[in-house]
């Protein structure tokens, strides 16, 4: 906080400079008032803030010497304590101690350092500097560093230091902690106002989720066939009822004259709107298509959100700004930024035309977890950026031909069942390639395709129109198989008509043994096989004719997952310095609620995990949330860069007031589009999700709890990635302090409970 011009100390080093190690600051100027500054470090793990460095003397306004009335000194970073205050002029003689006490029990024994009192006589320390020396038992003494500095400040300087320092332009940030560690600190105790003890039932602290969440069949939520109407009848866009598909090739007939159930709009591939070239966005890194001029192809550069935009034609060499119109806006690339959209553009311009779309074609006998992995790899692909959708042929079919279809429905010699099921199936691809041709970029085919014909008469009607990739699920663990079955039996439309559960498991074994007779492994074309990979316990995948950026993501993704239930909880610090003042960005330490936050948690992770001992507990590498997980002990910490806030560049530390008075075109850029906006020499939400890739991975792979301690643009970042937001909703995601959301992944899919330990 001073201001004042340096000071040469007894030792003739100057007061502003940095002390080494043990030396003391010292002032002996005239002149104004005397401002005093202690600091105390150690590397001690306190238990649990019970015993914090405080400090009283022989003024007023350390205590009179009435450990009652220390002051106790604020936390500057993890090991450093600063208390800062004037003294008054007929007060510039000033014994003091240092002492360590409870900050919440009053009544709870302190610690007075050792030694003669600390005396400064007009901002001189006397005696020799010396460490603060706290015997906690007989064989436990606690050192501390301790730096005094003193300095002569004026009355404007003072007041200038107070505006500093309520605008929190102090420095503070942690450093020297390791990445791993394990924390050993024991049990909070006591009960008073601040001992954050929570109830025995957590239920307590429950509150309602943003939308109802619960276990359900994962079919349900995949793509609906198109124009669903009363009518019940199928028809194409130019009015027409009837229509056929006949595959030479394969041999097997379609017709769609039969019974009717729904209606689905094909619409006309030849009026659909073709891509002439691409926009370019530096700062998302996202491409549109726009006309060409000239007959040539252009290259927009996109200076940030809301800046002009620039053309540049492969003729030219220089610049024209030109605007686009809203209709001209829609991405034919991903919504992502870096090396995924580089990767995702140099697949379209060097591959295949239909390299541009990819099928996801899905193969496995029943109850082998296929739709639960389509979901998953739904849901990434998704957040990562690539449009992408999920279509389930049993949707289709329960649609077309109703839920109540036993066994014999499924038997390879029943031709009018076989002619239903390959019915329903070309539809359902017919609406995945249409969707793609509208710009659509990933479909997943969710069905059994467990024959050979069925196989090709897919790759027929993919052909010129996008790539296939066939994705086998194989499982040989008998305890799955039963388990999946069993789920089946309680969840499918299938059997809710099913009173019996042992006839309705009968029936769908009958399915199964059906399926097992006809069937193919796959051999041809490019196909990803995954053996035994949904317990999480290792496995085998094999991939055959594999390449290209996305299907290798697909690949890693893959090789990560498994169906092992277990809880993520997701939470932000608490409250920090920077939240009070309304600061974006920052490295500064927590409020008084953030402590007692940090408390509460404590208590809650060993109540909701205290059977989890495997529990890890993840944090940024930024000082608010490494306090928050400080006081929790027993579990691995660790440390992850990708974790830390999104970072605002130059507007890092300023209030949004200010952002809006001082830099009003980026208020206004961001205002109109904080997905892609990009903070000046910073990121966008869209670089956050990029870098947050390689955590997605991890917690994918995890068969333990997880806490993550983190950020409000992260946090919302995961959580669309678990409760399958889309992109745009991301950036206003609620996402409160001091509420700890509980992700549950498992084979029923993705559960979601909130639990709220404050106001």
């Amino acid at each position: 906080m001073g201001t004042g011009a340096s000071k040469r100390t007894q030792d003739g080093s100057h007061a502003g400079e940095a002390p080494e190690e043990g030396e003391e600051y010292l002032d002996q100027g005239g002149g104004g008032q005397l401002y005093v500054s202690l600091k105390m470090e150690n590397n001690y793990k306190l238990k649990k803030g019970e015993l914090l460095p405080h400090v009283f003397g022989s003024v007023p306004l350390v205590g009179s010497w009435d450990p009652n009335k220390a002051l106790s000194m604020e936390r500057e970073s993890t090991s450093m304590w600063e208390l800062s205050f004037v003294v008054p002029p007929n007060h510039e003689t000033l014994d003091f101690k240092f002492l360590l006490k409870s900050k919440y029990n009053t009544n709870a024994v302190y610690v007075v350092e050792e030694g003669p009192n600390r005396q400064l006589i007009g901002g001189a320390l006397q005696g020799d500097a010396r460490q603060a020396l706290f015997r906690i038992s007989s064989d436990e003494v606690l050192e501390y560093r301790v730096f005094i500095k003193a300095d002569r400040v004026s009355p404007f300087d003072l007041a200038a230091s107070w505006r500093a320092y309520q605008e929190n332009l102090r420095p503070s940030a942690v450093r020297g902690i390791p990445d791993v560690s394990i924390g050993s600190v024991p049990e909070i105790g006591g009960e008073n106002g601040s001992s954050a003890s929570l109830e025995l039932d957590l239920e307590h602290y429950v509150v309602p989720a943003p939308s109802a969440s619960g276990p359900g069949y994962a079919a349900n939520n995949t793509e609906t066939p198109r124009s669903l109407s009363l009518t019940g009848v199928f028809t194409k866009s130019d009015g027409s009822t009837n229509s056929s598909y006949t595959f030479k090739d394969s041999g097997i007939p379609i017709d769609r004259s039969s019974k009717k159930e729904m209606e689905v709009v094909i619409p006309d591939s030849s009026k659909m709107y073709s891509s002439s070239g691409m926009v370019e966005s530096k700062s998302v890194g996202t491409f549109s298509p726009f006309q060409k001029q000239d007959s040539q192809r252009g290259l927009f550069v996109d200076r940030g959100v809301g800046s002009p935009r620039l053309v540049k034609s492969s003729s030219s060499s220089g610049f024209s700004p030109e605007v686009r119109k809203e209709t001209e806006t829609k991405n034919s690339m991903p919504e992502a930024a870096g090396a995924v959209a580089a990767a995702a553009i140099a697949d379209q311009m060097l591959g295949p035309k239909e390299d541009v779309h990819l099928a996801i074609v899905l193969v496995g006998l029943p109850a082998r977890g296929k739709t639960f992995t389509a979901a998953k790899l739904t849901r990434y692909l998704r957040w990562l950026g690539h449009d992408t959708k999920h279509f389930n042929v049993g949707k289709y079919r329960r649609l077309k031909h109703g839920t109540n279809q036993t066994a014999d429905f499924f038997r390879a010699d029943n031709p009018e069942g076989m002619e239903a099921r390959n019915e329903v199936a070309a539809l359902a691809f017919d609406d995945m390639v249409s969707w793609m041709q509208e710009g659509g970029q990933v479909g997943i085919f969710d069905a059994t395709n467990s024959t050979k014909k069925r196989r090709n008469m897919l790759m027929k009607m993919a052909e010129g129109k996008c790539k296939i990739i066939f994705l086998e699920t194989i499982c040989n663990d008998e305890r799955i198989i039963e388990r999946n079955i069993r789920l089946k039996i309680q969840q499918s439309p299938d059997y809710a008509e099913e009173p019996d559960f042992e006839a309705g498991c009968k029936d769908f074994k009958d399915r199964l043994s059906y399926y097992e007779k006809v069937y193919d492994p796959v051999e041809e074309g490019s196909y990803i096989k995954m053996i035994d990979m949904v317990s999480g316990h290792g496995g085998q995948i094999q991939v055959n004719n594999i390449s290209g950026y996305l299907p290798g993501r697909i690949v890693f993704f893959l090789v990560n997952t498994h169906l092992t239930p277990r809880p993520i909880l997701l939470t932000r610090h608490g409250e920090s310095m920077d939240n009070l003042r309304g600061r974006i960005g920052g490295d500064h330490a927590l409020s008084d609620a953030g402590e007692l936050y940090a408390k509460k948690l404590v208590n809650f992770v060993e109540k909701r995990l205290k059977s989890e001992r495997a529990a890890s507990i993840w944090t940024s590498t930024l000082e608010r949330t490494i306090l928050t997980a400080a006081p929790i002990s027993g579990f691995p910490k660790i440390q992850w860069r990708a974790l830390d806030e999104i970072y605002a560049g130059v507007c890092d530390g300023m209030t949004y007031e200010e952002i809006k008075k001082n830099m009003p075109e980026e208020y206004e850029a961001r205002k109109k589009d904080k997905l892609r906006y990009r903070y000046p020499r910073g990121e966008s939400y869209l670089d956050v999700i990029q870098r947050l890739e390689p955590v997605i991975i991890e917690l994918e792979r995890q068969r333990a709890p997880v806490v993550v301690i983190s950020h409000q643009a992260v946090l919302r970042a995961l959580y669309a990635y678990f409760a399958d937001r889309p992109l745009k909703e991301i950036p206003h995601i609620e996402m409160p302090l001091h509420t700890i959301i509980e992700i549950q992944m498992g084979v029923t899919g993705v559960q979601e409970k909130r639990y709220k330990l404050m106001d």
